[in-house]
């Protein structure tokens, strides 16, 4: 039988049902690609998914990124993000609750990224997305025509200089992960829409403009992602699954919560983005 994709916002967002993601085949990997490139994030519920076969779902769809940070002793593709929240205290859990796409600091970004719920709060915790082919669409047509021909820096110590408390390892992070220069708008390459490609997360300048220029055009782009009819909100529950084009989103952690939350994810790597001059 196939799959049942039932979307559950207009421009993003579907939940799939009728699959075991503990062994899929190569039809059932066929209509998830499929349903992934026309929803860009995927949810699954009720799964129970070991680490192992987590790893190997997320090789059925390409090879793996190992995660620059973060290194599970028995799994090195497999990242944990964990982190314990005290709202009730006036203090933010340490959630990724800003908007961006994953790894883009890379010179080959990652493509798609499967994320399972292993811990959960009592309360929120949630995880939005927003659809970035969308956002680039509605554009004013003059700021379309502004960046189709622009690139922009992308830094991994915006996000993660937080966790290198040294000058040494933060030089050592440069060395292996150095500023990269990535279209503004890229070319998807498999479904060939054209996406905003900027985040707040490890953008940090548009190439070759006025600063002043580059600091209020990010402002824009950034302040764009952030309307509800782009996005989508999933509230986790245990057993759930949340499979996403990183290509073509970007999410937000909601630091809202109180107590221990604890998600697992695999990444599949990507390809170098190209923009709207070279095709």
């Amino acid at each position: 039988m196939a799959i049942t994709v039932k979307p559950v916002q207009p421009l993003i967002g579907a939940e799939i049902e009728g699959i075991d993601l503990m062994s899929v085949s190569a039809v059932e990997v066929a209509e998830v690609r499929a349903a992934l490139l026309r929803y860009k994030v995927l949810f699954f519920r009720n799964q129970k998914l070991e680490r192992a076969n987590h790893v190997a779902l997320g090789k059925a769809f390409g090879e793996l990124e190992v995660h620059p940070l973060s290194v599970h002793p028995d799994f090195p593709e497999l990242l944990e993000i964990a982190s314990d929240g005290d709202v009730s205290e006036g203090r933010q859990a340490p959630a990724a609750d800003f908007w961006h796409s994953d790894t883009t600091f890379r010179d080959v970004p990652s493509a798609a990224s499967i994320l399972k719920a292993t811990a959960l709060p009592a309360l929120g915790g949630d995880t939005l997305w927003a659809n970035m082919a969308a956002v680039y669409a509605g554009l004013p047509e003059k700021v379309r025509q502004r960046i189709d021909g622009l690139d922009a820096w992308h830094d991994g110590l915006v996000s993660f200089g937080r966790h290198l408390d040294t000058p040494e390892k933060r030089a050592g992070f440069t060395a292996k992960h150095p500023p990269q220069r990535h279209p503004v708008v890229r070319i998807h390459p498999e479904t060939g829409e054209r996406v905003l490609y900027v985040n707040s997360g490890f953008t940090t300048a548009i190439a070759d403009i006025d600063p002043a220029e580059s600091e209020d055009l990010l402002r824009l782009l950034f302040d764009e992602v952030k309307r509800p009819e782009y996005q989508v909100r999933f509230r986790w529950e245990p057993g759930a699954i949340a499979f996403w084009d990183n290509r073509s989103t970007q999410h937000y952690g909601v630091a809202d919560y109180s107590g221990y939350r604890c998600l697992e994810r695999v990444t599949i790597m990507g390809d170098r983005p190209v923009g709207p001059t070279a095709e």
